[in-house]
């Protein structure tokens, strides 16, 4: 094939339909995301870069890459991008106010478990840290944050973001459990060791059968079921009840819901069901 690049003109390559389909079907294959069409300039635009690196001319080119046998790296790195969702520090906060009073009161002196079950670059993880540790001091809890993508998963394990990102953040939280970069890490915060110590992120495949993580009295699942198909919603839903203690609660994003996806869970209120 050829591969010569040095004037190839980047800006006016398009991704034709068989290239959509074969990236569409392949992520679907992969992580369990439906992309629809509607999808389709978010593909061209994050896999451009790739094309550019492997100094490829065509989408096809780069399929062909990475669907063989020994790119697992470069496969890796397609479904990082095809896979970053937005997120920020205590996003719909009724959620965070719900687990505060009406679920850490019932811990104390206990031990509560809780799973972010598609945490990104961490932000959800340690809003539910901060609100814990208000709640119930430095010990009785602990959050496992999980992600598919390797790339957001070692963000999150370093928690250092950008100053703007604290506009999200009460400031009593800010005061106690962030801390403003210096030096190297000027125009940066990042999240106190102290409170990061209940805290720890693995790559899960939702999709695929959970690795042993144990039982959890809370899991979270915002924003995440509506890139997948009801038929992957119910295999992904059903198999996250199985790792819920029983009177667990697993809460949804307000955009979600599993109304027509799975009856083995109750309603408790909108957004959040219990194991019963």
């Amino acid at each position: 094939m050829e591969t010569s690049t040095q004037n190839y003109e980047y800006h006016k390559l398009q991704l034709k339909d068989h290239e959509f389909k074969g990236f569409s079907d392949l992520i679907y294959k992969l992580a369990g995301i439906h992309m629809s069409d509607g999808k389709r300039a978010l593909i061209a635009s994050r896999l451009l870069k790739r094309v550019k690196h492997f100094q490829l001319k065509t989408y096809a080119d780069y399929l062909k890459l990475v669907t063989e046998s020994n790119n697992l790296d470069e496969r890796q790195i397609m479904v990082n991008l095809l896979t970053t969702n937005e997120t920020y520090f205590f996003r719909e906060p009724p959620h965070f106010e719900f687990i505060k009073n009406e679920i850490a009161p019932n811990f104390q002196g206990g031990s509560l478990r809780v799973w972010s079950a598609a945490s990104s670059s961490g932000e959800e993880a340690y809003s539910i840290a901060m609100t814990l540790e208000e709640k119930l001091g430095p010990t009785g809890w602990e959050i496992m944050g999980s992600d598919i993508n390797e790339t957001v998963l070692e963000k999150a394990r370093n928690g250092i973001y950008p100053i703007e990102r604290t506009k999200d953040i009460p400031d009593k939280y800010l005061k106690n459990y962030c801390m403003r970069g210096i030096n190297d890490q000027q125009g940066k915060f990042i999240i106190k060791k102290e409170l990061k110590r209940n805290v720890t992120f693995r790559k899960v495949n939702l999709i695929e059968p959970l690795p042993k993580v144990g039982k959890f009295d809370v899991i979270i699942l915002r924003n995440v079921l509506i890139y997948f198909d009801n038929a992957t919603k119910k295999k992904i839903v059903d198999s996250l009840h199985s790792a819920l203690n029983k009177d667990g609660f697993f809460i949804v994003g307000h955009s979600e819901t599993l109304n027509n996806v799975t009856d083995i869970m109750k309603q408790y209120k909108p957004t959040i069901y219990r194991k019963t």
